[in-house]
């Protein structure tokens, strides 16, 4: 476990000079737990690889008709057959250092994560300090981006600039403190960083927070969270490239969510690999210490091999801090990126084309998919899908076999926990849930396919009479190109456009109305009309408080669905999870494994507003696993899932709807360390039930309430 330290002073700061101690074995990879799944690919490329993907070519060639020049990479598409061309700047492969050595740049923005007093940049800098010293190993970092430092050594009022090396730590220069969310902070660290502390291999590390592909990461909390965006991060390289004879060996997020598709292809111009989590990583984060021992040991690894270390001892940390349920870990191999694009265009156009008359059974297939990051009611949502779940789930409608087997090929390794064993190492945003137009704006400009953005379009548009076009995305000939993160292609306003569901959807219609059937229970069927254009199907139950006011006590799925008919009736047996003294808590579904449903509950944790993650198993024993706060308004996933300690004051929250958007709060119940939610039945009293009825463009029905109660006995009740 990462312990933090309130200081680094008895570190002094001392101009690295010992010798190498160099010499010992390679590290052996850490052993798989049982509930590990990996995907391993021979990762024994050549560092100086000279040879470009074939559908790439570099910038001095003559730019084909549909690209713009003096890019550093450009994507074309052909209106003639829809095929993609990908064009990246040159493939540079000149080492820029002395044959195996290496230094890894570090942009250490440390935001609450380390101010809240958890200290995790702190910690993380402990553990390269306590890495295997070397001549040849340096850790580079620049500080920022946090209100406060858990040491004595760094300060919050400028930029610092470290190097770590033989256990040691230098300051070795300092800049004025601007903000962590500009593309410019992060060129200038790098450029001056290469021209200092050039290395045959280099790679750069992005510390902090991490959203996905719609917020980025390293969100400044000096500077209102801002945070560097995929199109920043792309502008910050591209000011770096030019200076540099050769790739980064590297890019990863030490970072939640950034595993995405999107975020690969940003890169692939600039590094030969890719490390990053699909889902929300652990405060721990990194193991620095394994990492730059194993760079120690064997100086002449490459990307490939240095990932796979990394995977296996960032598993081993989620596992020491009882994370690795949720853990996820991908080595991306860059140079086979550009296959992977070119075949999901291949896909997004066939599925693209199904969606004429099959876009519900395409928008139930990519709810069936794993997704990360929470994505629901109580804990936010990021709209990251897993692409490999895409891909199987929408079998019906498009041949995925040649994209299922590009991503495989690029894929040098990748780890899951239980939670995700079926994650294909790669997620890609999807509007699971709108956040509103200027999500869509982001999108366009860094999705990898005109045609899966037309699929995206086609739902947020909503649906219409005049039916759907995507020719605002494509030339009068039709053909489309994207160039460097720009989405200046699509008009200024095209995206305000969307349809923003309102509870209310037009499109639900019933051959029964909702009603109580004659056996006691609520159900109804839909026309067939309005069942080809409904994706889900789910219950909420209320509860009446004193007053006559009634309060939200979750979503269930516990519904009889027969999709062939449209009829829907409800399966609910007046259970419900508990707090040890019985206070419902108010609970949503974040996902599920082969036994045991993942739910999520807002609650007050010692005042503080943030939801307790729960898992109910088969045999409906329940483990908590934590308090995680979710998604905060910057688009930011949190990366902490607390653990409950003895003390901790828990009170349950609950939706209203009330106006004003407050949230009614129950009783305080002290925790003791054993406690355990129960899924018992609902206490007295009276409650109500309603069906959503989600259409394929993301609006809803809520059908009318049934009433219902249960007597001191159990028993239920229906009016």
């Amino acid at each position: 476990m990462k312990k933090v330290t309130a200081a680094i002073t008895a570190l002094s700061l001392l101009v690295t000079a010992c010798s190498c101690s160099g010499g010992e074995p390679a590290q052996t990879a850490a052993p798989q737990s049982e509930t590990q799944q990996t995907t391993e690919v021979q990762a024994d490329k050549q560092s100086s690889d000279t040879e470009a993907a074939e559908s790439t070519s570099d910038t001095d060639s003559e730019p084909d008709d549909n690209t713009v020049s003096g890019a550093n990479f450009r994507m074309s598409v052909r209106g003639s057959d829809g095929k993609m061309s990908i064009t990246r700047g040159k493939n540079k492969s000149t080492s820029m250092g002395s044959p195996d050595t290496w230094t890894i740049f570090v942009y250490l923005c440390g935001t609450d994560l380390e101010s809240s007093g958890q200290g995790s940049a702190t910690s993380d800098v402990m553990q390269m300090l306590d890495a295997q010293g070397s001549d040849n190993v340096k850790f580079v970092f620049q500080t920022g981006g946090t209100s406060e430092w858990m040491n004595e050594t760094f300060s919050a009022d400028t930029a610092e600039r470290y190097v770590v090396q033989h256990g040691k730590i230098e300051l070795v220069d300092s800049v004025a403190l601007k903000s962590m969310g500009s593309p410019d902070t992060l060129s200038d660290f790098l450029n001056w960083g290469i021209q200092n502390y050039p290395a045959e291999k280099m790679g750069v590390v992005f510390w902090n927070h991490g959203g996905g592909s719609i917020s980025g990461a390293c969100f400044d909390e000096l500077n209102s969270d801002d945070s560097l965006s995929l199109a920043e991060i792309n502008t910050g390289f591209s000011k770096v490239y030019p200076n540099m004879t050769d790739k980064f060996e590297f890019i990863g997020f030490d970072c939640c969510l950034m595993g995405t598709i999107e975020t690969a292809n940003i890169l692939a111009t600039y590094a030969r690999y890719f490390y990053g989590s699909q889902e929300s990583e652990p405060g721990t984060g990194w193991d620095y210490t394994t990492f730059g021992t194993f760079l120690a040991q064997n100086p002449s690894a490459n990307g490939g091999e240095l990932g796979k270390v990394i995977s296996d001892s960032f598993y081993a940390e989620c596992e020491e801090s009882r994370h690795e349920n949720e853990c996820t870990f991908t080595i991306i191999d860059l140079e086979k990126l550009d296959e992977l694009v070119i075949a999901f265009n291949d896909y997004a156009k066939e599925l693209y084309e199904a969606s004429d008359s099959n876009l519900s059974g395409i928008v139930r297939g990519v709810s069936n998919a794993d997704n990360f990051g929470g994505n629901n009611k109580s804990e936010g949502y990021t709209n990251m899908v897993d692409l490999g779940g895409i891909i199987d789930e929408c079998s019906a409608y498009a041949d995925g076999s040649a994209v299922k087997k590009a991503l495989k090929d690029c894929i040098v390794y990748n780890i899951n926990g239980k939670d995700h064993k079926k994650a294909s190492g790669l997620s890609i945003y999807y509007p699971l849930q709108l956040q509103g137009s200027s999500e869509l704006t982001t999108f366009s400009g860094v999705c990898v396919s005109p045609y899966y953005l037309s699929l995206v379009d086609r739902v947020a548009k909503g649906y219409s009479d005049n039916g759907y076009t995507n020719e605002v995305f494509f030339t009068e000939d039709g053909d489309w190109s994207c160039e460097d993160c720009s989405a200046d292609y699509v008009e200024d306003t095209y995206f305000d456009d969307y349809t923003e569901g309102g509870g209310e959807s037009s499109l639900i219609h019933f051959t029964i109305e909702p009603t109580m059937t004659d056996e006691g229970s609520y159900g109804f069927q839909l026309t067939a009309d309005s069942l080809d254009n409904t994706s889900s199907v789910s219950a909420f139950i209320y509860y009446d408080i004193d007053g006559g006011e009634a309060v939200e006590i979750g979503e269930t799925y516990d519904v009889i669905a027969d999709w062939n008919q449209g009829l829907f009736v409800d399966n609910f047996d007046g259970y419900w999870l508990a707090l040890p003294d019985r206070q419902i808590l108010a609970t949503y579904i974040v996902g599920c494994d082969d036994d045991c449903m993942v739910y999520t509950s807002p609650i007050l944790l010692n005042g503080k507003e943030t939801n307790l993650r729960l898992r109910v198993y088969s045999d409906y024993s329940v483990v908590i696993d934590g308090a995680w706060d979710g998604i905060d308004e910057c688009g930011a996933a949190s990366r902490e899932i607390k653990k409950l300690k003895s003390g901790d004051v828990i009170v349950p929250l609950y939706y209203t709807d009330s106006d004003d958007g407050d949230m009614y709060e129950g009783d305080e119940y002290k925790y003791s360390e054993g406690d355990s939610i129960i899924y018992d039945e609902l206490y007295e009293g009276d409650y109500e039930y309603c069906f959503q009825i989600e259409d394929v463009y993301g609006d809803y029905y809520y059908t009318d309430f049934a009433d219902f109660g249960i007597d001191e006995e159990g028993n239920i009740t229906f009016g």
